[in-house]
């Protein structure tokens, strides 16, 4: 199969916020960074700038391909060593030690979804800030997270587990129809299908099993769950010993396109002291709790349904989406996100402490990241749809691998998506007119093609999931953030910020789309 994307582009500078830490420099301590893809390479680049060496850790679940998959944030960054996971976690530490060469290893931080489980069992071997082994199994294990939820009396999905048909065949039968296949582990919509009949749900579960994905787990089990009906939301955390600090919330704008039905349109903000906010931010606490995530970035999704908020799944680590959200987030709050705070959690307490229980209310600007869809298809001539958004008084950031020469398909998932736009502005009327323009453009077609496929004459497939090996050539636009004052730690803002691409890639499936050109 030919690479997936990399998405990588220039290093510029680093990003907002980061400023040389003295004692980290005068000292030499050291972070490791557990798989630093996506937003984990902002993470990295976060302890670079303050003045920590980093040691790149990788789990032997990672492919190749994702592990070249690096961020804008860490495009350049020299680690002071890589350390690849040995057969033994006492191994994996010991080669780590060795790596650091007698400096001090202050930290253990997980970077992307496949470190999960490695980052817990090194952070306690290192007997650095750690969640630790959890006594229900897997953290990252999507089941295991809904048993948790459930014996603490929270709302938990319905759902059967298997690596085989029988095992999910009675609840298929006594469920109401439709229900929703996923892998248990996976990220980014990976594999993520609703099923609308048993035979569609019967094929897609043998498709999973049969498939590859590259988020890290093969072979691995299929969950079918219950359809949850409502708004998804999203709740951003970062903990330090058990208290839970939210640094923001969004709600997920997904609509049924091109065939899919879960194509991501954007994440809009939501207000931490809405009606809405105050019950899913209780709600996500006790989910928190009850899978002892104490310490560290989280990532929950979750369902507010007309019983209720309910988990569709617990992230444990930092908002992903290569950290396209950052310089929006960094608006919104004044100066912080996620990344940045989920160092401190681990490094610096004081300044952990000064980083509010919640993020602003009212948002100090108004604004969204609007994932651009894509109705048409071809080898893109030229991209007046981009040259169109740049002149918008509300852009501020447009982050796209998509260039003159790229090939772009139906946009039906994360991977097929065609850029990350992100707009603030203070006038809320205009950043309304100008995402307004956004979604007439992308009808019209955002490119000029060498040649189109029209939706209306695109034959879909079985299952409208991506494929294995798309590529995307580099390109990113320098930006200028028109705010950001100080950081609640006092570490200073800049003016310039360049910003990753893209949606955090996560997994694609072998053998899907016969007759069709593999990704």
């Amino acid at each position: 199969h030919s690479t997936p994307p990399a998405l990588c582009f220039k290093q510029t500078d680093l990003p907002v916020g980061c400023s040389p830490h003295p004692a980290a420099m005068a000292q030499q301590q050291v972070v490791v960074v557990v798989d630093p893809v996506s937003t984990g390479g902002c993470v990295a680049a976060e302890a670079k700038a303050r003045g920590y060496e980093v040691i790149s850790a990788w789990c032997d679940e990672i492919t190749v391909d994702m592990r070249n998959t690096v961020s804008h944030a860490a495009k350049g960054l020299k680690y002071l060593a890589s350390v690849d996971e040995k057969s033994t976690i006492a191994e994996s530490a010991a080669a780590v030690k060795a790596a650091a060469g007698g400096r001090t290893i202050v930290a253990c931080i997980v970077g992307s979804e496949s470190g999960i489980t490695f980052a817990d069992k090194l952070s306690l071997e290192l007997g650095v800030r750690s969640n630790g082994i959890f006594s229900g199994g897997d953290r990252r294990n999507k089941s295991v997270q809904q048993k948790a939820v459930k014996a603490a009396g929270l709302r938990a999905v319905r759902e059967a587990l298997g690596t085989t048909w029988a095992e999910v065949a009675h609840f298929v039968d006594t469920e109401t129809m439709p229900v929703v296949v996923k892998p248990v582990e996976s990220c980014g919509s990976d594999g993520v299908k609703l099923c609308k009949t048993k035979e569609e749900t019967r094929a897609h579960f043998q498709l999973l099993m049969e498939g590859q994905r590259r988020a890290g787990a093969q072979g691995a089990a299929v969950l079918v769950q219950e359809f949850l009906k409502g708004k998804e939301y999203v709740v951003d955390h970062v903990s330090r010993d058990g208290v839970h600090k939210v640094v923001m919330v969004w709600v997920y704008d997904k609509r049924t396109t091109n065939g899919a039905a879960f194509v991501y349109y954007g994440m809009i903000p939501v207000d931490v002291n809405s009606p809405e906010a105050l019950v899913l931010i209780k709600y996500t606490d006790g989910v928190l709790n009850a899978l002892k995530l104490d310490n560290g970035p989280t990532h929950g999704e979750v369902m507010m349904t007309s019983d209720g908020p309910c988990l569709v799944e617990m992230n444990c680590r930092s908002h992903g989406w290569d950290g396209a959200w950052v310089p929006l987030a960094k608006l919104l709050t004044g100066g912080y996100a996620q990344p940045g705070v989920a160092l401190d959690s681990h490094v610096d307490g004081a300044a952990f402490d000064k980083i509010p229980m919640k993020c602003p209310s009212p948002f100090k600007a108004a604004g969204q990241n609007v994932m651009l869809v894509s109705f048409f298809s071809g080898s893109v001539r030229t991209t007046p749809g981009y040259d169109k958004m740049r002149k918008m008084s509300s852009f501020v950031a447009l982050q796209t691998g998509v260039t003159v020469g790229s090939k772009v398909e139906l946009t039906i998932d994360l991977f097929t998506a065609v850029g990350v736009l992100v707009l603030a502005n203070k006038d809320k009327k205009q950043l309304e007119a100008d995402l307004a323009e956004v979604r007439k453009m992308e009808k019209d077609g955002l490119f000029t093609y060498d040649e189109d496929v029209d939706p209306a004459q695109f034959e879909q497939t079985r299952d409208m999931v991506m494929p294995v090996g798309r590529r995307r050539t580099e390109s990113l636009d320098n930006i200028v953030l028109r705010a950001a004052g100080p950081t609640p730690t006092g570490r200073s803002s800049a003016n310039l910020l360049p910003v990753a691409i893209a949606a955090f890639a996560a997994g694609a499936l072998v053998g899907l789309m016969a007759g069709r050109r593999m990704k």
